[in-house]
């Protein structure tokens, strides 16, 4: 199966590179290229890529306020954002997964790393791993306001996660991966895998993203107190 990829960047060099390297993928294929956040909502709508990766620094229409645009939009909600910059400071990466990307990479990451990347997230997984989006996940998300989103995380629903939903939640929110949390419960990968879709199914959560997101803003899981 191809994943089919919208690109969203105001330097048509870097396109044209990063279209190169998708294409060379026999399982990757670039549908559409955008100049700006207004192109890159209008060619998603149009195109329906499995994933679109969008700069955030753009002319007009910045890329996080495409993102908002294009994960508001109920006929999208089959397209994930990987969020791709130069500019990887702490308030873009909590605005960004408030509104619904997927995962957000600097552009120094090597070809593997956003081929990988870019497989990832059209799978519903997202890049909140261990490390420094750990750090940045409990530091902003769980102490910056809600921002308008399509998806406005609310604590009915999580009575109904099993206890078992409740704790891979939770590890996941604190930054595990799969691997991780299956071995910690003494679980399989697969069965971590269905509890996670589980919840995400019952919260509303469009990935794994979504899912630490509603984590920290129902209360389920803490940040720890400031050093």
């Amino acid at each position: 199966m191809t994943i089919h990829v919208l690109l969203a960047d105001d330097q048509a060099l870097l396109r044209g590179t990063f279209r190169m390297l998708i294409d060379s993928c026999e399982d990757l294929e670039v549908v559409a290229e955008a100049a700006d956040g207004a192109q890159a909502i209008e060619l998603t709508r149009a195109h329906r890529p499995d994933v679109v990766v969008m700069d955030v620094r753009m002319p007009g229409t910045d890329g996080l306020t495409a993102t908002e645009t294009i994960c508001a939009d109920p006929a999208l909600t089959g397209t994930r954002v990987l969020i791709l910059t130069t500019f990887e400071n702490d308030e873009h990466v909590a605005r960004a997964l408030r509104a619904g990307a997927s995962g957000f990479l600097g552009k120094y990451v090597s070809t593997d790393a956003l081929l990988e990347a870019i497989r990832t997230v059209a799978a519903g997984e997202s890049l909140l791993s261990p490390g420094a989006t750990k750090a940045l996940i409990t530091q902003f998300l769980a102490t910056q306001p809600p921002s308008r989103a399509a998806w406005p995380p609310t604590a009915h629903g999580i009575e109904d996660l099993t206890n078992r939903e409740c704790e891979v939640m939770k590890l996941a929110a604190e930054g595990s991966s799969n691997d991780e949390i299956a071995d910690e419960l003494h679980l399989s990968v697969l069965t971590v895998r269905t509890h996670i879709q589980r919840a995400m199914t019952k919260l509303g959560a469009r990935d794994r993203a979504q899912l630490v997101v509603i984590a920290y803003q129902t209360g389920l899981v803490h940040p720890p107190p400031p050093r």
